[in-house]
């Protein structure tokens, strides 16, 4: 799989990738998402391409303080070759380039898959609750 930077071009397929995964909900816009991405950081939005075809993809931030990622996904039939391990390690060394010391990601409680999937990685629960306030409505 190569890792490249968010070409504007991958949108339909990335959004498409993300619905497929699950990962989409009514309350965020993933388009939005998407062009709120590229306002910030956008060399860290990531796309995993097989044969020229994106099939993976992870959005990085590092603020100063902390690194996350969101959007990590695998196209379903694609699951299982590595291909999530490679994007989070690629994730983690662009973060370790500048300087961030923690990296934080958040998994909705209920899914034991993702959740062991990054237990295997080394990440494990912070004694934390998250907390969020919407500033502005995508819907």
């Amino acid at each position: 799989m190569l890792i490249r930077p968010f070409r504007p071009e991958d949108e339909a397929q990335i959004v498409a990738l993300w619905q497929a995964c699950g990962l989409t909900r009514p309350w965020n816009d993933p388009h939005r998402d998407i062009a709120r991405k590229l306002t910030e950081q956008p060399e860290l939005f990531l796309v995993g391409e097989v044969s020229g075809q994106p099939v993976a993809s992870a959005m990085v931030g590092f603020d100063g303080h902390r690194g996350w990622v969101y959007y990590l996904a695998v196209h379903p039939a694609l699951q299982g070759k590595g291909y999530g391990r490679m994007l989070m390690a690629h994730a983690e060394q662009l973060l370790i380039e500048r300087g961030c010391p923690k990296v934080n990601l958040l998994v909705r409680a209920g899914n034991r898959a993702v959740i062991d999937f990054y237990d295997k990685l080394g990440y494990a629960p912070d004694e934390v609750v998250s907390l969020g306030k919407r500033l502005i409505a995508d819907t």
